[in-house]
């Protein structure tokens, strides 16, 4: 091992105590998305931990009006994007990726969800493990790099970056539209955990049924067209029919489980409809959550759904129903045989001690933003993908600061390596 990066490793491990720290303040920071509270707050901390390491540290606001239009509910609250610049060089560009937002904590929680503890080695806390502990390793590797240097003769590039929980638009995706960052490779530090790499993640469409009836009292039924009893007749005839011929479809491509490499299709994840017990209703929809494999065109998954109703109004008497696309983004996997993901590996291998495994996630990542402009894009950070989003959300100290060598040692293998 190079002295140098002997050097970086050690000190990573020094600043341990540091890493910690760094995260119980980030996960004190009650960063909830909808509808993106105390941003400003977290930002605030981030500017407190990076400042006085000799890192370029900008900090961009995305505009009201780009919030709107995803956003509009939530536009009183600010977005922004951090981005931090670890040597300007000739060299490749490294770029390391985090989200800030975190989901509600709900209920169950035995500690207080924003008052962080450590307890046997875990930090709890919301978003300790999704993904402000893939954060604490980022800025971990960072200040090393920092106060050791940065390996071969490349850049080191980190952007910390909300709305990832609710579809990564006025976060990743503006950045990059914007140019605020060209990277050649990018890593997100989302929780795979130590031993994986997602080199990939399934695409989503989420689509909304609506089925319209006519409304009347519920003591004269026969004046009305009850929505709710069509509604069932149809989510009944895609339950029968459709969830079977997308579930048959399996990927050629690994996952975490077996079960994740079928496309699947949820259906009535949300209903909504009905004014009261005795009201027929005239209204009804059910939402749709279909997820695309990689070997699958996402337009022609929508296209699916909504020849399917369209066809379902022949065979159901009196049926007045449409489909509401709502989201959709297309499955994207990078090589697994790429450059970076056998570098990540091979980094993996030399500080984790084991063969990670390489596979696709089963759910979407902000990653697919750098992967469908070409970028070669991986997702690897501490923390279980199980315990996201759960109440007592954890994340293992030891694996914060071994990700974090992780990142070192990637960027000593490609850094070295001319631009592509």
């Amino acid at each position: 091992m190079p002295a140098e990066l002997g050097r970086l490793l050690e000190r990573v491990e020094r600043l341990s105590g540091w890493a910690v720290e760094a995260l119980s303040r980030m996960v004190s920071v009650p960063t909830v998305n909808p509808p993106g509270r105390d941003y400003d707050r977290f930002v605030e901390v981030v500017e407190e931990l990076v400042g006085g390491l000799g890192v370029e540290l900008r900090v961009h606001e995305v505009p009201r009006g780009v919030v709107e239009r995803y956003y509009p509910e939530h536009a009183d609250h600010p977005r922004y994007i951090v981005l931090a610049r670890l040597r300007e060089g000739r060299g490749p560009v490294l770029h390391l990726n985090g989200h800030y937002d975190v989901v509600p904590p709900g209920q169950g929680w035995s500690t207080d969800p924003f008052k962080p503890v450590v307890r046997e080695g875990r930090l709890y806390g919301r978003g300790a493990s999704d993904m402000k502990g893939g954060i604490a390793s980022i800025l971990l590797a960072l200040r090393a790099m920092a106060e050791v240097g940065v390996p071969g003769e490349g850049v080191v590039e980190v952007s910390l970056t909300p709305d990832e929980e609710t579809g990564g638009e006025t976060g990743v995706k503006y950045m990059l539209d914007q140019g605020l960052a060209r990277p050649d490779y990018a890593v997100v530090a989302e929780p795979s955990g130590p031993a994986n790499i997602w080199f990939g993640n399934k695409g989503a469409v989420w689509a909304l049924v609506e089925v319209f009836g006519r409304q009347a009292h519920g003591s004269t039924p026969w004046l009305g067209d009850n929505a709710f009893e069509k509604m069932v007749e149809l989510a009944h005839l895609m339950m029968r029919e459709l969830k079977p011929r997308i579930e048959s479809r399996v990927s050629r491509y690994e996952f975490e489980v077996p079960e994740g490499a079928r496309a699947t299709i949820t259906i009535g994840g949300e209903v909504r409809g009905g004014a009261k017990v005795n009201v027929v209703p005239g209204y009804y929809a059910f939402s749709v959550d279909r997820r695309v494999l990689p070997e699958e065109d996402v337009e022609e998954a929508a296209r699916e759904i909504v020849e399917f109703v369209e066809k379902a109004r022949e065979r159901i008497p009196g049926l007045n129903a449409r489909v509401r696309i709502v989201s959709k983004f297309p499955a994207t996997v990078t090589d697994p045989n790429s450059r970076l993901v056998r570098a990540l590996a091979e980094a993996i291998r030399e500080v984790v001690g084991v063969e990670p495994r390489r596979t696709v996630c089963i759910g979407g990542l902000d990653t697919r933003y750098f992967q469908e402009r070409g970028i070669e894009a991986a997702t690897y950070g501490p923390g279980e993908s199980r315990v996201a989003h759960t109440a007592d959300e954890y994340v293992e100290v030891k694996n914060v600061v071994d990700v974090a060598k992780v990142y070192v040692v990637l960027a000593a293998k490609l850094l070295s390596a001319p631009r592509r």
